[in-house]
């Protein structure tokens, strides 16, 4: 059963489609290939992330980083307000939160997606976020801690910008555009 939540036209922090907010999505290989099976059309947060859900509005941006991995591996755009569903898609790796449905979810909408195989290693971008800098510099992966986070322009420009230049390199990625051959599409 699917629950809707009520339109909103701003975020609970004034953000709206023209004030955008910036989210970095952090999860496992196989939930990032979850999210990649049905189309980058949804995406699912822990239930501990509700405010944060609540936050969420169309014309925002997220991009995925993937543990494990230490990568970034797309952006995409949220098109709808959040809603709760407890359809099990994605699943958490700790045996004590089996029970963990991500029922937090807004649609979206796929911006650039980078090919498995060819996710951009996040060390050197990281280092370079005003976010990450909170941290120590030899322990930047604890800004990656959790499973929600929000980012300031500048990172999410940062991280963007080096999405697409990895993918001009020839990491082959796909964009709203072109989506032929990526993971799930």
């Amino acid at each position: 059963m699917t629950v809707e939540s009520p339109t909103v036209d701003t975020n609970a922090d004034g953000t709206t489609p023209t004030n955008p907010a910036y989210w970095i999505i952090v999860g496992s290989p196989g939930n990032f290939q979850r999210t990649a099976d049905l189309g980058f059309t949804v995406q699912g947060m822990k239930s501990r992330h509700r405010k944060k859900a609540e936050r969420m509005a169309p014309g925002d941006k997220l991009v995925w980083y993937v543990t494990g991995l230490k990568a970034f591996a797309g952006a995409a755009t949220i098109t709808s307000p959040y809603f709760e569903s407890h359809e099990r898609i994605w699943t958490s790796g700790d045996a004590n939160k089996a029970d963990e449905d991500y029922p937090f979810r807004v649609e979206i909408s796929p911006d650039i997606v980078l090919p498995d195989g060819a996710f951009l290693p996040a060390e050197g971008i990281a280092r370079q976020m005003a976010y990450v800098a909170k941290w120590p510099a030899a322990n930047w992966t604890l800004a990656f801690q959790g499973n929600v986070h929000t980012i300031g322009e500048d990172d999410y420009r940062l991280i963007r910008e080096a999405l697409e230049a990895h993918s001009r390199a020839g990491a082959g990625a796909a964009t709203a555009d072109t989506r032929a051959g990526v993971i799930g599409l």
